[in-house]
């Protein structure tokens, strides 16, 4: 690993398998080929193995095992054939990583094509709109600064939020089922 001229801003990513993590040292090593000047932080779920974590290692500037945040909605996620999203509550873990200024968090999936050491530059919370939803913005890569206090009230709302959503579905089906079986 070579010293970083800016150690106090990291590129981020979330893995929380050993197929995430062959995206992540990809992206590792595409941040590196662009000669970025920032550190590289893996985030990794106790579900990478020692094996795999010992090669991010050898991209990364810090591999950190975070624990798993499940929105535990694994009903609807099955429903939208995307089991896997049930766990991408655990890149909130990505604001406790308060010994970095500046952070931009990088899906695992993302490939680097030009230095983009310029993000640096941008506001928090900086991100490209969600086509599908453009009142929501792409989580996919963002600009944010770690706090521990932003880490909980993300927190809070996720489970405020994941509870509200499970109970309205809940009732939305009841009510369902009673209009439809209504006797």
């Amino acid at each position: 690993m070579t010293e970083r001229q800016n150690s106090h801003q990291a590129f981020v990513t979330l893995t929380t398998n050993d197929s995430y993590a062959k995206g992540a040292l990809v992206l590792g090593r595409s941040l590196q080929q662009h000669r970025t000047s920032r550190r590289l932080v893996a985030l990794t779920t106790p579900q990478v193995s020692d094996a795999m974590r010992k090669t991010l290692e050898t991209v990364f500037d810090e591999v950190i095992v975070v624990d798993v945040l499940d929105s535990g909605d694994s009903a609807h996620l099955t429903l939208m054939k995307r089991p896997e999203l049930g766990v991408t509550l655990t890149k909130l873990h990505c604001w406790t990583l308060t010994q970095y200024s500046k952070c931009v968090f990088m899906d695992a999936d993302t490939l680097v094509l030009a230095n983009i050491d310029d993000l640096f530059e941008r506001e928090e919370l900086s991100a490209a709109p969600d086509p599908g939803w453009p009142d929501c913005f792409n989580s996919g890569v963002f600009v944010y600064q770690p706090s521990v206090e932003t880490y909980n009230q993300l927190l809070r709302l996720a489970s405020e939020q994941v509870t509200l959503f499970l109970t309205q579905t809940t009732k939305l089906a009841v009510s369902m089922q009673k209009q439809l079986f209504r006797k």
